[in-house]
């Protein structure tokens, strides 16, 4: 924990059919001693048994969850920020974007996804936990269908990962018919966009990017950390607006789904 504790110090100091899918979602030496020859010393009474002097254990990181404030969450977000994970700005404030960066970060380690920073969300984030891309040329949008992330490649090189939540492969209804809400394997492109809302008949979608027919990379008030949605893959509002504001998913996009 001592790199984290580090951290906290420092910064104490500073959604599937063609129509489209849902949201829901040391002690100094003394002076050198006199020689003296044993006469000169007077004799002395026996010296009391030293006892070791008690240290503290070094304390252990806080407890962190959505509301919390202060420096241990400007820690928290600046260590997230440097592997990766995406979270906006490094403000102090412990809220959704913060949580989402946490699922993810949980899911690239394997762990429990709640959203609160533990023993074992500190431990990843000491270790440098990040997930591996597939793709090793070119800009490439890689979705990660187990782990439940999004992630933005650039020469085989991770330089964004988002919490997303893609389609629950449930069984539901829509006009008579019965679909399962998955999220196909396979190699695409974006196709098409939408910069604001888009009122698809499973739900609304905003500023999506279209990759597979109906199914597109879409802003969600609700990006649970686990699959839910009809397809699609869910970002928060925030994180479509930075990828749009960044051009992170432009045209012709190469998306892969595994």
């Amino acid at each position: 924990m001592r790199r984290i504790l580090a951290y906290t110090l420092a910064a104490a100091a500073v959604l599937t059919f063609a129509a489209g899918c849902d949201t829901a979602d040391p002690v100094a030496d003394g002076p050198p001693s006199v020689p003296v020859t044993p006469s000169a010393v007077p004799s002395a009474p026996s010296a009391a048994p030293s006892v070791p002097p008690t240290t503290a254990p070094p304390a252990k990181p806080k407890k962190l969850k959505s509301g919390a404030k202060g420096a241990e969450v400007v820690a928290l977000q600046t260590r997230l920020t440097e592997l990766g994970y995406w979270i906006g700005k490094a403000d102090g404030k412990f809220g959704g974007t913060t949580q989402q960066a946490v699922y993810a970060l949980q899911k690239a380690a394997g762990i429990g996804r709640d959203g609160t920073v533990g023993p074992k969300t500190w431990k990843a984030l000491e270790e440098g936990v990040r997930p591996k891309a597939k793709s090793t040329s070119g800009k490439v949008i890689e979705i990660d269908l187990k782990r439940q992330l999004l992630l933005l490649v650039d020469g085989g090189q991770i330089t964004q990962i988002f919490n997303t939540s893609t389609g629950s492969n449930d069984y539901y209804e829509h006009e008579g018919q019965t679909y399962l809400a998955d999220t196909p394997r396979g190699k695409f492109k974006v196709s098409r966009q939408i910069d604001g809302w888009r009122d698809a008949p499973l739900g609304l979608l905003w500023r999506p990017k279209y990759f597979n027919g109906g199914i597109a990379v879409h802003g969600a008030p609700s990006v649970p950390p686990y699959p839910a949605s009809h397809g699609c893959a869910r970002v928060s509002v925030s994180a479509m607006n930075w990828m749009w504001k960044n051009d992170a998913l432009p045209i012709k996009s190469r998306v892969w789904v595994y």
